[in-house]
């Protein structure tokens, strides 16, 4: 039988490891405006990917107010054979995301 603390500890642990998981806050934002981004480089193709995936890297500081910080999330995509990485820069005030800067570099070896 399990004592009442270890129990605690496991399930404080399967929390801990589902929060984890969770998608950051503006990814369904950031991946819609990743196909946007694409379609406006490349126009309509019905080849145009975009991964699901979104990862939170660390933020960055508005250059106009140190003070304050923005989420930085990363997207992939791919058009037919060329794979690209965006990231998209936003403000967060409470569940609001302002998209405030974009970035998209194709991935390759030259």
């Amino acid at each position: 039988m399990k004592t009442p603390i270890r129990s605690l500890v496991l399930a404080a642990a399967c929390c801990a490891a589902g929060l984890a998981n969770a998608a950051p806050q503006c990814s369904g934002e950031a991946v819609a405006r990743a196909k946007k981004l694409l379609t406006f480089h490349f126009g309509e193709d019905d080849r145009i990917r975009i991964s699901p995936d979104v990862k939170e890297l660390p933020p960055i500081r508005n250059p106009a107010n140190k003070k304050q910080q923005f989420k930085v999330l990363e997207v992939w995509g791919s058009v037919y054979k060329g794979e690209y990485r965006m990231r998209l820069i936003y403000y967060v005030s409470g569940n609001d995301c302002t998209l405030m800067g974009q970035e998209i570099l194709e991935y390759a070896n030259l």
